[in-house]
């Protein structure tokens, strides 16, 4: 059964590792601007690099409470300026914001699980 925390490690990781590359695009930073992302040219691509670091931290197993920490810790200000489904006004979009939202909700909750409980078993260190 300890592959099975390894398997659950490696798909919680793989949306952070595949989301990272356009927070270097223009394209992604433009985005965030649009929606109200302070200095989006700086903090976009700093939160691709906590992205895909605490995500192959999880993935991988090492120094994996950090890497849930980072993670966490990307969450938090992405999930409330990214998916402020309060704000917007198209039912289609407050629909589908509020599902990112709560997407996003849960992520951090497997997250701070993963900060406590850490990738043990089959983890290269905690």
């Amino acid at each position: 059964m300890n592959i099975v925390v390894l398997i659950g490690r490696i798909l919680f990781a793989g949306i952070f590792i595949a989301a990272a590359p356009r927070h270097f695009s223009a394209e992604g930073i433009r985005h965030a601007a649009n929606l109200g992302v302070p200095l989006a040219s700086i903090l976009v691509p700093i939160s691709g690099v906590m992205s895909l670091l605490g995500g192959l931290s999880v993935a991988a197993g090492y120094k994996t409470r950090l890497g849930a920490c980072m993670i966490a810790a990307f969450l938090i200000p992405v999930t409330l300026m990214m998916h402020a489904f309060w704000k917007a006004s198209d039912p289609v979009n407050v629909h589908t914001q509020q599902a990112m939202f709560m997407k996003n909700m849960s992520l951090l909750g497997a997250a701070l699980l993963i900060a406590y409980f850490g990738g043990r078993p089959m983890a290269l260190g905690d």
